[in-house]
């Protein structure tokens, strides 16, 4: 329906006396008392988000421009995040809800991946009704309320799931999560096909932590070290001292997890500490967002100014690409 035929349906509604400035399930109510309740819901779908292919629709090539074009050095992540999404948002029965498991450390790009998944699954992207995003420190910050916790966050997933089987959840700072917390959504990421009714198979559960990020540190400095390529890096290289280190640390919100032991994560994705040349990228992308010409003599001073470490070598960044919108600020 175009914005012309809608502004007409609504002109008929105002004339014939119905309020149409909200159009909550009582209002739709008095539309079907008047005959006229397929147009009420034409128009209520029209301006609500609803849990239909008009507002979630997944775009793969557009997943793919973002991850090629937008996140800088992490050409493992990218891999996965784009397969991981794309075969599992192509399958319309698949057996479990889709896990991912995002680690590595600060500005290296997991809350930004998450953006860009919900921007091409949802029309409404991170906006959406239909994404919902937990902090750690936010949502559950008291270790005194853990059971308590513990029911909301079932309540919580259960009842979004309900009603949008399509929904995302993301946890973020997982490693700031009190240990065994997560363990009580276990039964909705297993291989079921309903509880209680409820079929969780369609859902994404995105977790987010620092955890695990010495190790990918450790290993990205060898391969530096030996005169390697990052590019060289591959999965296998990391997936296995990530996954033991975040099952085995107390700070990681996986620790001991059944989720590990019963592999219901799919996928561990590493992030790698990002060296000079991707600050520079990052720079140069946020300046184009901004509406202003990249320019490289900028976007080289911002980069001399972030710190690296080791401090002798300067190789990696300590923050990644985390303040680069702030110095931008002071540069432009």
């Amino acid at each position: 329906m175009n914005a012309a035929r809608l502004y007409l349906l609504l002109h008929v509604f105002l004339s014939a006396g119905v309020l149409v400035h909200t159009f909550e399930p009582f209002t739709t109510t008095m539309v079907v008392g008047l005959g006229l309740g397929t147009l009420g819901r034409t128009i209520y779908n029209y301006l609500h988000e609803s849990c239909d292919s008009k507002w979630i629709d997944f775009n793969a090539t557009g997943l793919e421009v973002d991850l090629e074009s937008k996140l800088f050095g992490q050409h493992i992540a990218s891999r996965i995040i784009l397969k991981a999404v794309t075969g599992f948002m192509s399958n319309e029965n698949p057996k479990k809800p889709l896990v991912l498991s995002l680690h590595g450390w600060t500005g290296t790009g997991k809350n930004f991946v998450s953006q860009m998944i919900a921007d091409n699954v949802y029309k409404e992207g991170m906006d959406s009704s239909f994404v919902h995003i937990f902090t750690s420190e936010l949502h559950f910050p008291h270790l005194s309320h853990f059971d308590t916790y513990k029911t909301q966050l079932q309540q919580w997933i259960r009842g979004n799931v309900s009603n949008c089987a399509r929904s995302m959840f993301i946890f973020d700072e997982m490693d700031k999560m009190h240990p065994g917390l997560i363990d009580s959504i276990k039964p909705y990421l297993d291989y079921y096909d309903r509880l209680d009714g409820v079929s969780y198979r369609k859902a994404i559960f995105i977790f987010l932590s620092n955890a695990g990020g010495e190790g990918i540190i450790e290993t990205a400095l060898d391969f530096w070290k030996a005169g390697r390529d990052r590019e060289e890096l591959e999965l296998k290289d990391l997936e296995t001292v990530l996954s033991l280190s975040v099952f085995n640390n107390k700070r990681s919100g996986l620790w001991h997890t059944s989720l590990i032991d019963k592999n219901l994560v799919d996928f561990f994705v590493p992030f790698l500490p990002l060296e000079d040349r991707h600050v520079v990228q990052c720079v140069m992308a946020e300046m184009k967002a901004r509406g202003l010409r990249p320019e490289q003599k900028v976007a080289d001073q911002v980069a001399r100014d972030v710190v690296y470490f080791p401090k002798s070598e300067r190789v990696f960044s300590v923050k990644g690409c985390k303040t680069i919108a702030s110095k931008l600020d002071y540069y432009t």
